[in-house]
């Protein structure tokens, strides 16, 4: 993953659980660095261990914290650091996630050893879809979800979210059906 992943890591550890439990996670998950290169492509076993050490140390289950950051994520650093590129998604949560595939090409195009799950849309309607969920990368189905309250967030609509097939429970991949309220209009 690259290190703008693990820098929004760190920065929401120490936001929500300040500075010595970012130091005492980074100790427990033998990470060293005080700091990633955004634009760095980094192992994936960083992240990982870090979300462990996290669920360890603040005594919450790993799921928990990657939906947190998967909100944390769309929040804080999408919205403030790619604003440009989260803009061009769409004008609305439905557009949006229809519209993920094209959003991860833009982003591949300025970090070019980028590996992004692939988003498929199936059954949609005016205010609910399923989406399918592949990434070679297991266990984040529970940061997809933060992402998506995120996005409902962003959108400034009510998400329910229901993960209906689970790759960690033998499905092919992860389907997650969507739905929100309408955005209300002034």
């Amino acid at each position: 993953m690259y290190g703008m992943v693990n820098s929004a890591f760190m920065d929401l550890l120490v936001a929500t659980s300040g500075e010595e439990a970012l130091q005492r996670v980074k100790s427990k998950a033998g990470v060293e660095d005080d700091m990633f290169i955004l634009t760095e492509s980094y192992p994936d076993e960083i992240t990982y261990k870090l979300v462990g050490a996290a669920s360890e140390v603040l005594d919450r289950p790993a799921g928990e914290i990657l939906n947190q950051f998967g909100r944390w994520w769309v929040v804080e650093t999408a919205r403030k650091s790619y604003g440009h590129l989260m803009k061009s998604g769409g004008h609305n949560l439905g557009d949006f996630l229809i519209n993920l595939p094209n959003f991860h090409t833009r982003v591949a195009m300025m970090f070019p050893k980028l590996q992004p799950p692939t988003f498929e849309c199936t059954d949609v309607q005016p205010t609910e879809l399923r989406m399918h969920y592949r990434s070679h990368r297991r266990g984040l189905s529970a940061f997809v979800i933060g992402l998506l309250e995120g996005l409902g967030e962003m959108f400034a609509v009510a998400v329910t979210i229901t993960h209906e097939e689970r790759l960690d429970d033998g499905a092919d991949h992860d389907v997650f059906h969507i739905a929100w309220s309408e955005a209300k209009t002034s």
